[in-house]
């Protein structure tokens, strides 16, 4: 704030001076401070607040700004602001700056979060509190009246608030599959055949269900957008909201599709180890001294030669549109390319990464869907499993932008409504009640 060209005095019960003190500000006892002031930082805690009851006479017309934070979720009834507020009812209570981190601050908010959420009753005070923000190189976000600070001040306590659902049904999916290919890889073998494989937990296990998760994530990223779809042709308009845990799947989508991206990650770091495992060099050198032995050759199936190399190339180009999606949700990217080019990309591309990954894991185990040898157990594949969702939303995907179903959903979702009734009736309650 000084370098900004603001004249700062400290209030505190001890007026002598110290090194932590910044030089071109003086320190002043707390009446004097808030005499010679007209904008007040509040830099303590809530349970400290009492003390300015004896300054109200001073502070009556001045700038109180709340920048507390509480250690719990809705700790208190009202917020700290709210409770300033009625501890001095003459000050112009404004919550600010305490979303902002001392990195933030200290860095110069060249690497850091630049949004500070500000709220407040009265206009003026929180527009001298908005140009002190804008003046130290952050960006005010106005929040409202002083009722939105309980949320401005749980806001820094929420714990990636977006990320439960997709993290929540990941570990969800991962216990699941874990146990599934468990059965199906590990304890069968043990009992029919009395081998132990029990090491395929630490490479081979893991690198079937990272690519089956990164597929059924990627898909469950579009299915909400193919039930909306569904939802506003059956209904015919778009002024209807949707059912609240299909607007809430449809606003963690973003997290849902990094999620997805990391277990991808995660399968291309397993499978580049593949040559260096022991069982992999075991199982080429037995098949190798077992040719020497029968003086055989294998001759090259190209068959099986054109289905590895498929795959393969199908699962890198997939790859690579799957990490250009992340790329493009990041906000220093999406914030330098406008809405038809980012739609094109998470929608467009989207539904080709979709569709590659799809098809890489449809060659790989493909083979397998007609062998009564993978069902063990009577247990399908676990990649057999890993396709029911995607298919599912390329199919209905697919099925919508036939022009019988692609026209009036494109009318519906530029205002044209099957049944205007309701709606004209609504938009003269709307206006009765604005009148």
């Amino acid at each position: 704030m000084i370098q900004s060209g603001y004249p700062v005095v400290f209030g505190s019960r001890s007026t002598q001076t110290s090194s932590l003190i910044p030089k071109d500000t003086e320190v002043l006892s707390h009446a004097e401070a808030a005499q010679k002031a007209t904008i007040i930082i509040i830099a303590i805690q809530r349970e400290h607040y009492n003390f300015l009851t004896s300054l109200a006479e001073i502070l009556h017309g001045k700038v109180l700004v709340d920048i507390s934070n509480n250690l719990k979720l809705n700790q208190y009834p009202e917020s700290n602001a709210e409770y300033l507020a009625q501890l001095v009812p003459g000050a112009k209570v404004v919550k600010a700056f305490n979303t902002v981190s001392a990195w933030a601050l200290q860095s110069g908010t060249l690497d850091a979060s630049r949004q500070v959420f500000v709220c407040g009753d009265d206009m003026e005070a929180k527009q001298m509190v908005m140009d002190i923000v804008r003046a130290v190189g952050l960006t005010p976000l106005d929040q409202g009246s002083l009722l939105a600070a309980q949320e401005i001040e749980n806001y820094p306590l929420q714990l990636f608030p977006m990320w439960k659902f997709p993290i929540l049904l990941s570990l969800g999916l991962v216990a699941f599959f874990f146990f599934y290919c468990l059965i199906r890889d590990i304890i069968y073998p043990y009992v029919y055949e009395n081998k132990d494989f029990s090491f395929f937990i630490a490479i081979s296990i893991p690198n079937r269900i990272c690519p089956i998760l990164a597929l059924i994530l990627l898909a469950l990223v579009y299915l909400p957008g193919v039930l909306a779809a569904i939802i506003q042709l059956y209904r015919g308009t778009k002024y209807r909201r949707f059912p609240d845990w299909l607007d809430k799947w449809m606003l963690c989508r973003k997290q849902l599709g990094l999620v997805a991206l990391a277990f991808a990650s995660l399968h291309v770091l397993f499978t580049l180890v593949i040559p260096i495992r022991s069982f992999v060099r075991w199982r080429i050198s037995s098949q190798i001294v077992s040719q020497v032995l029968n003086n055989k050759t294998e001759p090259l199936n190209n068959t099986n030669a054109w289905l590895s190399d498929s795959y393969l190339a199908l699962g890198i180009l997939g790859f690579f549109l799957f990490v250009l999606l992340g790329i493009t949700s990041l906000p220093s990217v999406s914030n330098n390319v406008n809405w038809r080019e980012f739609r094109f990309v998470q929608s467009k591309l989207g539904y080709l990464t979709l569709i590659l990954c799809t098809a890489h894991t449809m060659v790989y185990g493909g083979k397998w869907f007609l062998s009564p040898s993978s069902y063990r157990w009577y247990l399908p594949s676990a990649y057999m499993l890993s396709l029911i969702v995607p298919c599912a939303v390329l199919v209905v995907k697919f099925v919508l932008i036939f022009p019988c179903l692609d026209k009036p959903l494109t009318r519906i979702r530029q205002g044209w409504e099957r049944n205007p009734q309701h709606s004209e009736q609504s938009n003269y309650i709307i206006n009765k009640s604005a009148v």
